[in-house]
Order: structure tokens, then sequence, then C-alpha cells
């Protein structure tokens, strides 16, 4: 670990002298914007269907997947919430690790071709738990577009995005469901039982039994080369970008020097945590998460509390603007984009990053973690983005705070003031929980970015290494320069990874069907067999 450190410091202190030189970070800016502005304009082309909107073609085939996948299994997203909560509270982890076959007798096979057994105390695979795979995907999802994506999409397409935005999440729960299920079923395991998942793997191995190996395996190549570029940017240089400017701007400081100590400290402390892989990652998560969404929300119910007697005038706002646009350029149709845009965005689904964490899951059962899964989208827009959209439109009818329909910049301030207009100096509160996000979120896409990385390169101790250490700097790196140009590619990349994911998944929904049938078959076996034990407790009784 020391080592490790000393290499970090060492490769960080050249780079301060460039750091500190605004032309030659501006140089970078502009060379990136001429040599990827290309890909960017292509990821995020909008499709026009009027003079008045355009849908961008990325967020067409979200929605559309999301949509595909909640009729495929017959909506999932709602039949499938009880067994969810139920799942992660561990009501059923004695099938997922002896196997219901082992435990009641199921006669379902139990196939195991794609998940590789390992030598360990619990006897099953995986290295975590539901909750604490929940809550490491959950770290890359909840940050700031929740707190400032929310207000920016209100700006644009005012109090009825929100319900869009909803919509979003619901329909969003089906998509994580699915690349969830096929994240576990696919996944490999080392001998050392340290898991690699995710889209590539199942792109891969899963087309391939359907005699579409070619295709999988460049549709999985593509994928690692676009999770990698989307680790460094947006999952890294963007959430120690606003991470620094967050802490600068509350302590009143000035030049650079405090984003560079800031950067180095953030550095050091990610370095830490993500040596230790997805173990300690989890580790962290399940900690850090639950704490900062609570802080969150508890404020939130604290605003809305205080002004009860606007809730009611609030939904009907959104419900009224989410059909009518309230005069918003682009009427209905842009409110809708505005919404569904910031509820694709936040959650993720669709995307495949969050298929990678869940499959390093302790379980036999594929199915099981992607019911888990699908409480993603509810937990992050449903619950947390709507909390802030509520809370900006309530302190809205007093204080006018917001203008609808006049894009905003700084989203992250808007809140601040919303929520100071109510619980006074609660943005020191505020730039806590934006610097723990942006630190979870950091931490996850290490992960993501990392099991693309090997993917590519082989495994290996040097091979990780060597992607640590450079995500390292590239934190250090977000949080002193001007960024432009470098985050709009690294976004891209980001969401061109929805192309081969979605592609992969529609293909194989059939494979996870059959998963989803043979885990509620082994949790109807558990049941009856607890029942038949209680009867035959009461006719001895």
């Amino acid at each position: 670990m020391k080592k490790y450190l000393l290499s970090l410091i060492t490769l960080l202190i050249p780079i301060i002298t460039f750091a500190q030189n605004n032309s030659a970070s501006d140089r970078v800016d502009a060379i990136f914007q001429k040599y990827t502005g290309w890909f960017v304009d292509l990821i995020f082309y909008e499709i026009p269907f009027s003079e008045s909107f355009q849908i961008p073609w990325v967020l067409i085939v979200l929605i559309g997947g999301a949509f595909y996948f909640t009729i495929y299994f017959k909506l999932i997203n709602f039949t499938g919430f009880g067994t969810a909560i139920r799942v992660v509270r561990g009501k059923y982890e004695d099938i997922e690790k002896h196997g219901a076959d082992t435990l009641y007798g199921d006669v379902t096979p139990n196939e195991q071709e794609n998940l590789i057994e390992t030598i360990r105390d619990d006897s099953a695979d995986g290295e975590v738990s539901h909750f604490q795979a929940l809550t490491a995907a959950l770290s890359a999802t909840v940050g700031l577009g929740n707190i400032a994506g929310v207000a920016v999409a209100l700006s644009i397409g005012g109090p009825g995005a929100t319900f869009w935005m909803i919509v979003a999440g619901l329909l969003g729960m089906a998509s994580k469901f699915a690349e969830c299920t096929l994240g576990v079923k696919f996944r490999d395991v080392g001998p050392d039982g340290t898991v690699y998942g995710g889209p590539m793997y199942y792109l891969k191995k899963g087309l391939g039994q359907k005699g579409l190996g070619g295709l999988g395996k460049v549709l999985a190549i593509l994928f690692a080369i676009f999770v990698i570029g989307g680790s460094f940017g947006g999952g890294n240089m963007f959430q120690a970008n606003q991470a620094a400017a967050q802490f600068v701007q509350l302590f009143e400081l000035q030049g650079t020097s405090a984003a560079i100590w800031f950067g180095i400290a953030m550095a050091i402390i990610v370095a830490v945590v993500i040596i230790g892989g997805i173990k300690r990652i989890a580790k962290v998560t399940e900690k850090i998460v639950p704490f900062m969404a609570g802080i969150y929300v508890l404020g939130a119910i604290v605003i809305l509390v205080a002004n009860y007697h606007h809730i009611g005038d609030a939904f009907a706002l959104i419900f009224e603007g989410a059909f009518s646009g309230l005069g918003i350029a682009g009427g209905l149709v842009g409110v809708m984009i505005q919404g569904i845009r910031r509820g694709a965005f936040s959650n993720e689904a669709g995307v495949g990053s969050a298929a990678i964490a869940h499959s390093a899951v302790r379980t036999k059962y594929p199915a099981s973690e992607g019911i888990v899964a699908l409480l993603e989208p509810f937990i992050d827009t449903v619950v947390i983005c709507t909390m802030t959209a509520l809370v900006i439109v309530i302190t809205n009818f007093d204080n006018n705070i917001i203008q609808y329909g006049v894009e905003i910049n700084e989203g992250v301030e808007l809140t601040a003031t919303a929520f100071d207009s109510v619980i006074p100096h609660f943005s020191v509160v505020l730039t806590v929980a934006v610097i723990l996000f942006a630190f979870s979120t950091m931490i996850s896409w290490s992960y993501y970015g990392i099991q693309g990385w090997v993917y590519l390169f082989g495994r290996g101790k040097v091979t990780e290494l060597i992607y640590k250490l450079l995500f390292c700097i590239f934190i250090w790196v977000g949080s002193v320069i001007s960024l432009g140009s470098v985050i709009n590619f690294s976004d891209a990349m980001i969401f061109a990874m929805v192309v081969p994911n979605i592609i992969g998944v529609v293909l194989l929904t059939p494979v996870v069907r059959k998963e989803l049938n043979r885990y509620m078959k082994a949790i109807r076996t558990k049941h009856e067999a607890i029942d038949d034990g209680l009867e035959d407790m009461q006719k001895h009784m």
C-alpha cells in the first residue's frame, strides 16, 4: 500500500506546474474538441421531429429498450418490487447459497455452466452480498445528477419534467433487471474467487451461445473501450471537478492551490479504497450511500413538512406541466423529453454499467440479483430525484429562486439556495454530500473501468495497478483543470455504452426469462416446503 501511494504522489508532482497554467489547460480542451468533437456530435445527435423539438437518438434507444423489457417481462418493475425487498433483507439467502434442489428437493436443474464454482467457506459464487452490490451500483448513479441535474431539467422543462422523470425511472427498472441478471449469468470467476463480469462477458459468451460469436466479440470490445473512457471522464474527472469547486466555494478559497491539494487528498483516499477491489469498495459504499442519501432525503422531508401547505399545489403544478407544457419551449413534448432524459441519464438503466457491480454478488441464481437491481432506478430517480424536484418547486412558490423555461448552468447552487431558504446553512451539509457523492461515484466507476481494462489488456496485478494509477491521476487532473470538451467526450463514451449493451440484452431476453422462472420456482419450492412443515407440525400437536 505504501509503495502504491508513493508511486501515485511521485506521478502527481510533475503535473502541478501544468495544472497551474490556465493556457495549457485551455489548449488541452481545444485539442479534445478538435479530435473528438465528431464523436460527441454522433452520440448526442438529435433527430428533428419538427422545428420546435428534437430527440437525441440515444434517448430513444434507452427508453425504447426499457419499454420493451417492461412488456416482455410482464411488468417486472412492479410485480418484482416486493420480492426485491425480501431478497435484499436476506429472506432467500439459504436457497441462493445452497440451491433449492439441495435444501428442498427442487427437481429443476441447477444450471451452473457459466457460474464457475469457487472454493470458499460460504459455498456460494461471488464476492459481495445483495445489499453491498446494490449500494456499490447505487453509489455510481446517485450523485450530482440528483442534485444539479434535476435543477437544470426543471429550469428547462418546468415542474412537469418531474412527472416524466418518474416515468423514466419506473421503465428503467426493467432494463436494470435484465442486464444485471445477465451480468451474473455469464460472469467469470477466477481461481482466487475474483469475479469478472459485465456486458463484455454476456455479449461475448451469451451471443456466442446463440451462434452470434463474431457480433458478440465486436460488441464486447466496443463496450470495454467505452466503459474505460467513461470511467476516466464522467465517472472520475467530472466528479472531482465538481467536488473541488464546491469545496473551494464553501471556504471561499482563492487560486488553484486549494483545488490542487484537494485533488491530491481525494486521489489518495480513493487509492486506499480501490486498491482493495470490489470487496473494499462494497464495504465503503454500503456505509456511505445509505448515510449520505439518508441525510439528503431527511433534509428534503424537513422542507416538505415545513411547507406542507404547498405540497398539493406542487403536485398539481407537476401534473399540469407534464401534460400541458406550461408555455415551456417545445410544449408538451419538450417537457417530456427533459424529464425522460434526466431520469434515464441519472439512473443509467440500459447503459450496462451496473451489471458490472452486480455480477460480483454471492448467489447461485442470476435472476435474484436482477430483481435486486430493479430497486436502483426507483431509489435514484423515483425517490431522490423527485425529492429534489419537490424541494425546488415548493420553495420557489415563496422565494422565486428559479424562472421556469430559462436554462441555468449551476444546478448545485440552485438546489443549495432552495434548501437554505428553509434550513439555514444547509448548503454546508450539501457540500459535504456533493463530496461524498463524488467520492462514492469515483470508487464505483473505478471498478467499472478496471473490468473493461482487464478485459482488453489481460488480468494480473501489474495490469490492474497501471489502471488504478491512471485513474487516481485523472482524479487530480479533473479537480484542477477546466474540463469542457473533455467531459463532453467522456459523457459521450458513457452513453455510447448503450448501443452494444441494448443490442445484446434484447437478443438475450429469452435467457433472462428462463433464469427468472428458475428463481421464482426456487422461491415457491421453499415456501411450499415451509407450509408443508407447518402442516405436519400442526397435525402432531
